[in-house]
């Protein structure tokens, strides 16, 4: 082997999701979704966790979707910004509830279907190619009041619905779709991930499962329409990832470790191998949980895996089986402790650039499909001077360490990865926290936790190391 190269044709980009960046949350005749009626501030992680319930906006919260960095009327100037980088590739999301104010509609909101058209279109007029994510923690808010969202089997037929109207529609223009965001988030983050609600007394694990089931079968069936509609479709799914290490040697700790990754395996697994792996219908059966299936269910799933497996990629994290080790940190959404011999950003997750590499090699080992990275970065506050500039090298100093570690598992150890799509490639509104001042970009928007500033775009000191890294295909790292 010898080289340290990646492939030609490799898929450099940036990402974003509709909820997190679009803003104009009922312009253009769009529906309420889910995200907009989650708060900032205190009451977000309850509203996200399905515990509080919040169907409607008031006035007493500020609601960082509604304008979020406002990327409907500035989607022009930042995919030219996104091309004078050399993006080949920009993975975005489609607000459900643009196309289908309801869900439920009878016909599809033609002014939305004309906002992506457009959207797609600016994209490929600058030779970048669209990678778009079908649902990115995004439900018509009609959906979850009039049948409980996920929890509901009725679901599938919207989804599909859905699928069938934007296939047909963008089959000329996009070629890569991802079925769901971070499908296992909905384990977490159950209103993020699914639009889940829990009654008082209920069987939260039961309904999450029996939801998450819906969306497997959801996203089968997207798969099948994908390639009968067009059979060049790549058709992926998402995992949050990052491997769980064991905090000792001892066995205890190991096999702890194995468990927390197969809560999110499970997914992927059906997503990817086409049925449920023995341990998670143990683990079902265990707890309890009879998930209802129907006929046909489980060939539709064998016959309609995904062509490639993306991922998230923020930290690895860490377990122990012993109960009185609780130093937790807040990093995500996924409780881990301190690893001793990693530092954490400002937000408490953990930096691991080898950590990339050893996911990369078990999801190849696992699935034996092409990977794809489709978030990655730092989250971070960031001082900008007078004109909007940001000498951001604590950012370029994390991206380059995971670049390296991901050219590391492509050429010595022979993963099969498609592209590289750092998250938040232009500050956006942050997903578990509702801020601004976590920012990812390498595009500075001028825009604060409150809702104040101008929106002015402006280019950051990553902006043109990125654009020399896509320029040499990831040879000049700086």
């Amino acid at each position: 082997m010898g080289t340290n190269r990646l492939p030609e044709g490799f898929l450099w980009g940036g990402a974003t999701a509709a909820n997190q960046c679009e803003g104009a949350y009922l312009e253009g005749k769009k529906g309420l979704s889910t995200v907009d009626v989650i708060p900032a501030g205190k009451d977000r992680f309850p509203v996200g966790m399905g515990k509080m319930k919040m169907f409607e906006c008031d006035k007493e919260h500020y609601y960082p979707s509604h304008e979020a960095i406002d990327f409907y009327h500035h989607y022009k100037e930042d995919i030219a910004l996104f091309a004078e980088m050399g993006f080949k590739c920009f993975r975005l999301s489609l607000a459900w509830a643009r196309i289908f104010p309801n869900g439920d509609d009878a016909e599809p909101n033609e002014e939305g279907l004309k906002f992506y058209d457009a959207v797609f279109d600016e994209c490929l007029k600058h030779g970048i190619e669209p990678l778009v994510t079908i649902t990115h923690f995004d439900v018509p808010m009609n959906l979850v009041k009039t049948i409980g969202s996920w929890r509901s089997r009725k679901m599938v037929g919207y989804y599909e619905r859905l699928c069938e109207v934007i296939f047909n529609r963008y089959k000329d223009k996009v070629k890569y779709w991802l079925t769901f965001n971070e499908i296992n988030m909905l384990l977490h983050l159950p209103f993020i991930g699914a639009g889940l609600v829990f009654e008082e007394g209920e069987n939260q694990e039961a309904v999450k499962y029996q939801a998450a089931h819906h969306q497997l079968i959801a996203s089968a069936k997207a798969t099948k329409i994908a390639h009968e509609i067009n059979p060049e479709f790549k058709i992926g799914c998402m995992l949050a990832a990052g491997n769980t290490y064991a905090n000792t040697c001892a066995p205890e700790d190991v096999w702890k470790s194995i468990e927390k990754d197969r809560e999110n395996y499970f997914f992927i697994d059906v997503q990817s191998r086409g049925e449920y792996p023995s341990y998670a219908k143990r683990m079902l059966e265990k707890q309890d949980i009879d998930i209802k299936m129907e006929e046909g269910d489980e060939e539709l799933l064998k016959n309609n895996t995904v062509d490639f497996i993306s991922f998230s990629y923020y930290s690895s994290r860490l377990t122990s089986a012993d109960p009185e080790i609780s130093a937790e940190t807040e990093g995500n959404v996924f409780a881990t402790l301190k690893n001793p011999y990693l530092k954490a950003s400002e937000w408490g997750w953990q930096i691991d650039p080898l950590g990339l590499r050893i996911t990369l090699n078990v999801l190849y080992d696992r699935y034996q499909k092409p990977l794809f990275i489709v978030e990655n970065g730092l989250g971070a506050v960031d001082n900008p001077d007078k004109d909007g500039y940001v000498e951001d090298d604590y950012r370029i100093g994390y991206l380059r360490e995971h670049i390296k570690a991901m050219k590391d598992a492509v050429n010595e150890d022979g993963v099969e990865l498609m592209g590289y799509t750092p998250w938040g490639c232009i500050d956006l509104v942050s997903a578990s926290t509702g801020e601004m001042k976590k920012r990812y970009g390498f595009i500075y928007v001028d825009k604060d936790n409150e809702g104040n500033g101008t929106l002015k775009r402006s280019r950051k000191k990553s902006f043109y190391w990125y654009k020399k890294v896509i320029e040499t295909n990831g040879e000049d790292l700086g």
